[in-house]
């Protein structure tokens, strides 16, 4: 018989799949009880990292500490516990006039996870990571104390434990600070680009907004290399808004939301399906530009309009592969990575390009720094793991690095400076994946 909690275990990507010991508490007594009698322990949120970052030999699930503590309404200021979901953050903060100042691509993420990977959003050049609004939190050490850590207290754990997935301690509560919005839509611009060149010119010509984004075209070549459509956008103010979102301006509308019932076939997917895939998203728009208001649910998330999306990608699981680039060497960069995926015939459906503006250098362990950032979404094959190489070649050639957050098979070289936040007590697979690569 298997010890009690041992369970098969993956995050998003379904790559890879352990069986490990995983247990949830809510009484910081019995966590701090896990804690002191078990060696080798990683904290996990929701499990919607790509990654293997969340997995280890014994799991603490935080899903149990799902409690608001308190919302300062007037500062727009909110303390909860570490497992309470971004999504459950909007669900009370939108209808009050407030929003994340920073979000990833999913509202699934817990606030603890947000955290540990530092994450970053469409507005990095603008108003930089999830940090940048972390007014404090509470992390439980490798000896079961409970410290307060923010810029004034305990600095070095604070800094140590951004972007240091979940290396220092487990992350019991966070207080950050939220943005004033006037609704729950964007104003947004949608611009379609030939090639790698005018998509980068159109970033540089959008530094001014807010959110910038592009789709990207990964499986084309030579005069059409970088084919894609820049999203920019601002958050609306209730007088700009077409006259149907006017009544009630900061709630939305709940929409029905479809669920993949299955594992697609490993055979659905392939070069052929994605140049299909990619070819019909770029002629659906048949304008140049397009202006319109969108709520921030299409804006922010659209694939959580899917529930359980990544059973598209078959039992073999997928991976996001995504890199940044320093701004100087963006395009060459971006042009050699592009060419090497083209040539491989590992199309990604979802290839999404951002611009990052220059990162806080207190914040020693946030994956951003200033230039150009490209996520990608692999299906998990045989030809995998030679591609993930070249790009891994690639990356370092240009003097770039990998993002920790989904990470589950590149070398050490590119993730060393998680050297930064080892710990004896709290180990993740991917931790010692790249110890093991550096011996």
């Amino acid at each position: 018989m298997k010890p009690n909690f041992i369970q098969k275990v993956t995050n998003w990507g379904n790559f890879p799949i352990v069986e490990k010991e995983m247990k949830s508490e809510d009484s910081f007594k019995k966590i701090k009880d896990f804690v002191i009698n078990h060696n080798e322990v990683i904290a996990r949120g929701n499990g919607r990292c790509y990654g293997d970052a969340s997995l280890g030999e014994h799991i603490f699930s935080t899903k149990k500490l799902n409690k608001f503590i308190s919302f300062d309404r007037l500062n727009g200021i909110l303390e909860c516990e570490s497992g309470v979901l971004l999504s459950e953050v909007l669900e009370i903060s939108v209808p009050q006039g407030y929003f994340l100042y920073v979000t990833p691509g999913t509202k699934f993420v817990s606030v603890g996870g947000a955290i540990a990977s530092d994450v970053h959003g469409k507005n990095h050049h603008a108003e930089g990571c999830f940090s940048e609004y972390v007014i404090e939190f509470k992390l439980m050490t490798e000896n079961g104390d409970i410290i307060t850590c923010s810029r004034e207290e305990n600095i070095e754990k604070f800094w140590a434990t951004i972007g240091g997935m979940g290396l220092t301690g487990i992350i019991l509560t966070a207080k950050f600070k939220l943005k004033n919005i006037d609704s729950a839509y964007i104003r947004q611009e949608s611009i379609k680009a030939e090639n790698l060149d005018e998509i980068f010119t159109l970033f540089e010509e959008s530094e001014s907004w807010t959110y910038t984004v592009a789709w990207i075209d990964c499986l084309q070549k030579g005069k059409n290399i970088g084919r894609s459509i820049l999203m920019r956008g601002e958050h609306a103010f209730q007088h700009e808004l077409p006259q149907n979102l006017t009544k009630n301006p900061l709630r939305l509308k709940k929409k029905l939301q479809p669920t993949v019932p299955f594992y697609f076939p490993n055979f659905v997917l392939n070069s052929l399906t994605v140049k299909i895939f990619n070819l019909l998203y770029y002629k659906k728009q048949s304008k140049k530009e397009v202006k319109s208001f969108i709520d921030y649910e299409t804006f922010f998330y659209p694939l959580d309009a899917v529930n359980e999306w990544n059973k598209i990608y078959g039992k073999s699981g997928f991976i996001q592969y995504q890199m940044v680039i320093p701004k100087e060497t963006g395009k060459e960069g971006m042009k050699k990575i592009l060419e090497t995926i083209a040539n491989s015939g590992n199309g990604s459906f979802l290839a999404v390009l951002k611009l990052f503006g220059k990162n806080n250098p207190e914040a020693y362990n946030s994956f951003p720094f200033e230039g150009y950032t490209l996520a990608l979404d692999f299906k998990v094959n045989s030809k995998l793991k030679k591609l993930v190489e070249q790009l891994d070649s690639i990356v370092q050639e240009f003097g770039g690095r990998i993002y920790l957050t989904k990470d589950s098979m590149s070398r050490s070289s590119l993730t060393n400076y998680l050297k930064n936040v080892q710990s004896s007590k709290f180990v993740s697979l991917q931790h010692k994946r790249i110890i093991n690569n550096n011996s």
